[in-house]
């Protein structure tokens, strides 16, 4: 299980001055101690950049490759940023990515195949809805494997985002439920083990203390992981839920098991 680093948002105030005054510092400060806490790659996320939005997301992508080959997912609506991303990031980069919505079937997911590019795909509805049920999500999966298809993008490139919701949702519990065994079951439907994401910190959106979030996200990241979840987006700075994401790593991974590995 990969876990990716949240933390670069255009939301961050430290960033959106950046990004503003054009100064890459912050941005380099920032992508580096991602991979210093562990990253196995790093989110951007600029947000819609409705203003001039091919210079921003090239200068926020080269800001980080100049502080680390990490692999990149460029997390943005607009197509426009996310065609300058992906020429800036080079090969190797994510999508972040697309959904039933016409636009994004549109103008996002036909630039998977032009840039030889893994996307993600949200399981929401064509108006962007969170599905009721996990009859519903299998049913989305299918749709999104099926445009794919139609749009000549190799069904290994394909990465499924269930869409995990807060609990604090009035059915939130259940679908956190529901979101574990979706996971289990989408390679069978599918006939062939598609990798899946999730944004782990939606889970704890909108309620509790800290304290009591990191908990949260803790014992439901195990949960995902034994269902087979191949990616984690995360805040990579909560270091107890990174080291319990690595230890889900290692007991799954087919290998001889040494204490030297365990880094708690």
């Amino acid at each position: 299980m990969l876990l990716v680093a949240d933390n670069l948002q255009i939301t961050d105030p430290t960033i959106a001055a950046a990004l503003a005054s054009r100064n890459p510092e912050p941005v380099r400060a920032l992508a580096k101690r991602c991979a210093a806490a562990g990253a196995d790659a790093i989110d951007v996320n600029s947000g819609p950049l409705t203003r001039d939005p091919e210079a921003q997301m090239t200068f926020l992508v080269e800001a980080v490759r100049s502080a680390t080959d990490l692999p990149l997912v460029i997390d943005t609506a607009n197509p426009a940023a996310m065609e300058a991303g992906l020429r800036a990031a080079g090969p190797g980069t994510v999508i972040n990515g697309f959904s039933l919505e016409p636009a994004k079937l549109n103008r996002i997911l036909p630039l998977a195949r032009a840039y030889d590019a893994d996307i993600i795909g949200f399981l929401l509805t064509p108006r962007s809805h969170v599905p009721t049920d996990s009859t519903e999500r299998l049913s989305l999966a299918v749709d999104l494997f099926q445009a794919c298809q139609a749009a000549g993008v190799a069904p290994q490139r394909l990465i499924i985002d269930p869409v995990v919701v807060p609990l604090g949702w009035q059915d939130g519990n259940r679908q956190a439920r529901e979101m574990v065994a979706l996971l289990r079951q989408l390679p069978e439907l599918l006939g062939f083990p598609v990798r899946t994401i999730a944004g782990l910190s939606n889970l704890t959106t909108g309620g509790g203390h800290r304290r009591q979030r990191l908990l949260l996200e803790r014992t439901y990241l195990p949960m995902l992981a034994a269902a087979g979840l191949d990616m984690a987006l995360l805040n990579i700075f909560h270091s107890d839920t990174v080291a319990v994401g690595r230890a889900c790593r290692l007991l799954a991974t087919d290998c001889v098991f040494t204490w030297e590995e365990v880094r708690p």
